[in-house]
């Protein structure tokens, strides 16, 4: 699919305008299948051009299935010490980011994340909350900011028994205290998006994954905090 001024390349996800103008917004997303899933075409970039204006938008994506967060996080420890992260898709998101960027002057950076499921699985609750804050400390130095906007879409509600991923509410409790630390922190709601038809035509309930429809419903509620917080920290 292509907007009008705007290209986008589907190995990286990225979203630009031709246009070196000032006052433009960037947008990076990142995470496992749920946000691999997610197509910024459908409702997020609509969303925030209606907002900003095609020519002010840089939308970056890229995102995995089934990564814990030690792939983004460089200083990340297992509870125990006895793994070490290996921050590779950190480093490749930040490739397709610094591409994006070049001869930009951006008003604000908006950091969106959708990621836990696989640290829920891995029972590495413990040191989520520390992988976390750390990730947007990392990115906040990469990038030379001390303003980047940060929004969670928290984990759904899968497994709200921990049976089948032994830490699922803990990385959800771990989420919201993050949002909670900083005012230029938010979170969306994800409980009500996996449910209906997937994108094999199954009809699901509860599932690890969003629908067809609740990708479309969460690309929308991604864009829409981004904008209250552009908004209310300018």
């Amino acid at each position: 699919m292509r907007f009008s001024g705007i290209v986008l390349l589907f190995s990286s996800l990225v979203l630009f305008s031709c246009s070196t103008q000032s006052g433009k917004h960037l947008f990076i997303l990142s995470g496992q299948s749920n946000m691999a899933r997610l197509d910024p075409s459908e409702s997020f970039a609509p969303t925030l051009i209606d907002e900003f204006g095609e020519e002010n938008i840089v939308v970056v994506k890229d995102a995995i299935g089934g990564q814990p967060i030690h792939r983004w996080y460089k200083a990340w420890k297992s509870p125990n010490d006895s793994t070490i992260g290996r921050p590779d898709l950190y480093d490749s998101l930040m490739n397709k980011v610094n591409l994006a960027i070049t001869g930009y002057a951006f008003e604000s950076v908006t950091f969106i994340w959708m990621q836990g499921e696989r640290d829920a699985r891995q029972q590495w609750g413990e040191v989520y909350e520390k992988g976390l804050t750390g990730l947007y400390d990392q990115l906040c130095n990469d990038l030379d900011r001390t303003d980047i906007n940060f929004i969670i879409g928290r984990l759904s509600d899968f497994d709200m028994d921990n049976t089948r991923y032994p830490h699922w509410t803990m990385i959800r409790e771990i989420q919201m205290n993050v949002v909670n630390s900083n005012p230029r922190f938010a979170w969306i709601d994800t409980d009500d998006l996996n449910d209906g038809l997937n994108q094999t035509g199954k009809e699901i309930k509860n599932d690890l994954h969003m629908s067809v429809e609740g990708y479309k419903i969460m690309g929308k509620r991604f864009a829409d905090k981004a904008i209250e917080l552009i908004n209310q920290n300018k």
